[in-house]
């Protein structure tokens, strides 16, 4: 089958372009197609997965060149491409186009990104949903935000000296930064309140590969030999160290498995099936995933199969190039344990749908994201039905990140609004509790072990019971550094020949 053949993604996230994002018209009134805007239309009318719902993108708008003409001149190409859409908010909650000048959303599973080092989620101080609050995930080693003191369960309240807000959280973004800590946090019946510390902090971004195998502990609770590992990305070129880490489990001795996806956003399709091997081992060469493309590119649709191997890849010129392949180390279980939160989204969604048609697969925390749709990156190759970078037309620097396919379990089950956890933990309850990896004050990982060795994991805790409505889309659209990573699948040694 072709799959191999073509980068595909799954993204997520609200993307902040900037300053051409649906900037409206650029006054171009010739009578011939404007080449960019072209080079969107066609690019859309071939791949986009929605083309059959959408009017403007039917064949039958370029019979006539005027009218075609009509259609697609006198925009800019962000504004031409966001038309496009298909019920765009609702449905196409993914899509997006950029110009490489001024990417703020990667598209890549491995490489080196300008980052502060902090990842965050955001989270409404009232029913409001105006002022904001952002707790820290976790820090990156060595990052700017490791050097500057920040820590995981931080709460930034305020930023470049004002309130966080739901107008302003994207400025966390930014290559520089100054933000304020919280001295403390209360709940009361309807909102959370916080006291500011006395100073500021200021991240400056730099390049930065972050290491997504993030924390690994064994945890011994009589004959249960618990491995606790923190997965933030499905990058390719960390497959090693994630194997490693699965080396290092099947040496501990480990029979069960808490794994954390909370903070993940997808990555390479190739590291999530070989995530499922390395946790049981048993079904190689089975269906694991099914993908589906729109009806002009139905030659691409097919099954990716589980293996009992993996390929090493490496980085150079910041692209992910292949080095090796190595065994996979299994560690044969029939049951694992998965953290969710409203970050876990794409190829950690994937993980849980299409592993649990073989294994028993809990999952603790919040309903997911829901993003069972990806993307295969568009370049101006026309003579490459858009998918060959070294063919593009280098005379401009866009590029679309379209939603192309949707993906299904092994079995083609209809896949829901977003996974539901069979263990719901409420989100605000880790403010306060959340210290360093591993401790059991960690309300998501403390249900976890009670669940697996059927013991209260009696913990020093702050007891706080908040009732706060989590509205605003599920939070998704408030987290950028969590979600922007996607779900690919790539042949790199083709990709370089193209």
């Amino acid at each position: 089958m072709k799959l191999k053949y073509i980068v595909k993604t799954f993204l997520i996230g609200l993307v902040f372009t900037a300053c051409s994002k649906d900037s409206g018209s650029n006054e171009n009134t010739s009578t011939e197609s404007d080449e960019i805007n072209n080079f969107v239309w066609k690019a859309m009318n071939s791949w986009y997965y929605w083309q059959p719902n959408v009017a403007d993108l039917s064949d039958s708008k370029i019979a006539s060149t005027a009218a075609y003409n009509n259609l697609i001149n006198g925009k800019t190409p962000d504004a031409l491409f966001y038309s496009l859409l298909y019920q765009r908010g609702t449905v196409d909650r993914f899509s997006w186009i950029e110009n490489s000048n001024e990417i703020v959303r990667v598209s890549k599973i491995a490489e080196v990104e300008k980052k502060g080092g902090f990842s965050y989620a955001i989270y409404p101080k009232d029913a409001s949903n105006t002022n904001m609050v952002a707790l820290i995930n976790y820090i990156v080693p060595g990052s700017p935000a490791a050097l500057a003191g920040l820590k995981r369960g931080d709460v930034i309240t305020r930023i470049n000296g004002n309130q966080l807000t739901a107008s302003n959280y994207d400025q966390l973004e930014n290559t520089q930064v100054t933000i304020t800590l919280a001295a403390s946090v209360q709940f009361t019946s309807s909102s959370l309140v916080t006291t500011d510390k006395t100073g500021t902090v200021t991240v400056t971004k730099a390049d930065i590969d972050e290491n997504p195998v993030a924390y690994y502990e064994k945890k011994v609770y009589g004959a249960k030999n618990i491995g606790y590992l923190v997965f933030n990305a499905f990058k390719s070129d960390y497959n090693d160290e994630l194997n490693a880490a699965f080396a290092k489990m099947k040496s501990d001795g480990i029979n069960e498995l808490v794994l954390d996806l909370r903070y993940n956003g997808g990555g390479s399709l190739e590291t999530a099936v070989a995530l499922a091997q390395m946790i049981n081992g048993s079904f190689t060469n089975k269906p694991y995933i099914y993908l589906d493309f729109n009806n002009k590119h139905n030659s691409e649709d097919g099954y990716e199969n589980l293996s009992e191997k993996v390929n090493i890849f490496n980085l150079v010129d910041n692209e992910p190039t292949f080095l090796r392949e190595e065994s996979i180390n299994s560690l044969a279980l029939t049951k694992i344990y998965v953290l969710v939160s409203f970050q876990t989204a794409s190829a950690s969604e994937l993980t849980i749908q299409c592993l649990k048609k073989y294994i028993n697969v809990i999952t603790i925390g919040e309903e997911t994201v829901g993003k069972f749709v990806g993307s295969n990156t568009l370049y101006d190759s026309p003579a490459y039905d858009y998918i060959s970078y070294s063919n593009r037309n280098t005379k401009h620097k866009w590029q679309l990140q379209p939603i192309t396919f949707s993906y299904y379990n092994k079995d083609k089950d209809a896949n829901p609004a977003n996974i539901e956890p069979d263990y719901e933990i409420n989100p605000y309850s880790t403010f306060l509790n959340l210290v360093e990896f591993g401790n059991i004050k960690d309300p998501y990982l403390n249900k976890a072990l009670e669940l697996i060795t059927g013991q209260t994991i009696r913990t020093t805790a702050k007891s706080n019971n908040p009732s706060l409505p989590l509205i605003i889309d599920n939070l998704t659209a408030f987290n950028p550094t969590n979600t922007a990573k996607g779900l690919y699948i790539q042949d790199f040694t083709r990709l370089k020949k193209q």
